[in-house]
């Protein structure tokens, strides 16, 4: 890493041409990938990145440059063609670095370092033997395994020095089936922000046999029959549908260009009095939490959306200028190749005061999306198209017959005013998000949910 004397210079090299504000990021990011395919290790991967970026703000402007020569000339030769970027006379800023500690909510017990390849391996072997003998129609049983394990230093003109360390470790399973006509995939993953030891806290077994009887359901179901309906989706990555289709709207990212359907709604009602949407990047080793974000903020409990009323965007510091808005601890990047910008960490809706049972017993007619998958969305306009990987009808206040091929379509803006009733099941499923700076870790979150009057797709005939 860069010790406080080189980076104080740097950061004074880069404010020589006008700039108010300047940062360095510097990382070192050991990572490897295991696969493995019908119980057959295909592939094994490591990596270490190794560099620093540095960033200079002059008002609005950025301008953004990284390097994996480290040595002080080089660092000192990219501030000073940065900084030719602008051409005005320095403003005086002195830069007084001052290191400080960062809390620790995520702490690490076996870091990737201390486990070996084969043990690694055993992980994935155990989700293949589970499934070995588990059904004649399972065709493919892939495995993936991958860790991570990052050493970050952060440090700004503004007097901020800055280091952290952030472990990362997911394990998924997809489980092809076919019945000769048609061919069904499931898939799942677990992780979180520690060591291999959140892996030694999951019945693995268990994990990869409800990812193969979702696929071993979806490929036995009916088409889904489209039309206008209520729809009750399911919890953990069921708040993909938050994630993707409200909350990317509230990034600064988006409401800093005036491109946001919830730009200028502060204070304004924008869902449901039952609807708490919250993002925390605090939560002890979950998926998408940090200690600080990528600009050295400590990370917040951000509530976003309180009893039906906005409350905040997400917001990093350079779209903090234009938009007057309080830095809300959300700048992430991918690794120092990518500019920051704001991001979410662990994003779902606050639980409601309903039982799932009540939920469907209530409901006269309608689908339950028991597990969501992918899908795009329109950050301007909020307008979605998402896959349900696995559903089922309601029918007379009953869970009835498996159906597949159902996609939800909307908008986040009309999901948010329509949801009725909210469970009290919270949990959380693990995903990887893509945006402007790069691919992140971020958890999707909400209980069960019921939203009225959704269009759902689907190829079925009445």
């Amino acid at each position: 890493m860069i010790n406080i004397d080189v980076c104080t210079d740097v950061l004074e090299q880069a404010l020589q041409t006008g700039g108010d504000f300047a940062e360095i990021f510097c990382e070192s990011t050991y990572n490897n990938a295991y696969e493995m395919t019908s119980g057959k290790v295909t592939k094994i991967t490591s990596n270490h990145i190794y560099g620093a970026a540095l960033r200079i703000l002059r008002g609005f402007q950025e301008v953004h440059g990284y390097t994996n020569d480290l040595r002080k000339s080089s660092l000192l030769q990219l501030a000073k063609k940065l900084a030719g970027t602008f051409s005005d006379q320095p403003l005086g800023i002195k830069v007084a670095l001052k290191e400080t500690k960062t809390p620790n909510n995520n702490p690490i017990v076996r870091a990737p370092a201390l486990v070996s390849s084969a043990q690694k391996i055993e992980y994935l072997n155990r989700t293949y033997r589970a499934l070995a003998d588990y059904s004649p129609e399972i065709t493919q049983i892939l495995g993936n395994l991958r860790d991570e394990d990052q050493a970050v230093l952060i440090a700004n003109s503004q007097g901020k020095y800055v280091k952290d360390r952030r472990c990362h470790i997911f394990l998924g399973v997809s489980v092809v089936t076919s019945d000769g006509k048609s061919t069904q995939t499931a898939y799942d993953r677990v992780g979180g922000h520690q060591g291999y030891e959140v892996l030694d806290k999951i019945d693995l077994e268990d994990f990869s046999k409800q990812t193969a009887l979702s696929s071993l359901t979806m490929l036995h179901a009916d088409e889904m029959v489209g039309g206008v309906m209520t729809v009750v989706v399911h919890n953990a990555f069921g708040g993909v549908l938050l994630h993707e289709a409200c909350v990317h709207a509230l990034e600064a990212t988006t409401v800093a260009k005036g491109s946001s359907v919830f730009c200028n709604k502060l204070g304004t009602k924008i869902a449901s009095d039952i609807v708490t949407a919250i993002d925390d990047g605090t939560i002890p080793n979950a998926w998408g939490s940090l200690n600080v974000d990528d600009e050295g903020e400590p990370t917040k409990r951000n509530v976003l959306i309180e009893n039906g009323i906005l409350k905040s965007y997400l917001v990093d510091f350079r779209n903090s200028r234009p938009m007057k808005h309080r830095v809300t601890g959300s700048s992430r990047r991918q690794n120092y190749r990518f500019a920051p910008t704001s991001r979410m960490t662990n994003t779902f809706f606050a639980p409601g005061k309903s039982k799932f049972e009540e939920i469907i017993a209530n409901t006269k007619f309608g689908l339950f999306a028991k597990v969501m998958g992918g899908g795009s969305v329109n950050p301007s306009t909020g307008e979605f198209n998402f896959a349900v990987n696995e559903g089922y009808m309601i029918e007379d206040g009953k869970i009835t017959k498996p159906v597949r091929g159902a996609t939800l379509v909307g908008s986040g803006a009309q999901v948010l005013q329509n949801i009725d009733m909210i469970a009290d099941n919270l949990s959380f499923g693990h995903g990887m998000c893509g945006s402007l700076s790069g691919s992140i870790p971020t958890d999707v979150g909400q209980p069960t949910i019921r939203v009225q009057n959704l269009t759902v797709g689907g190829r079925g005939e009445k």
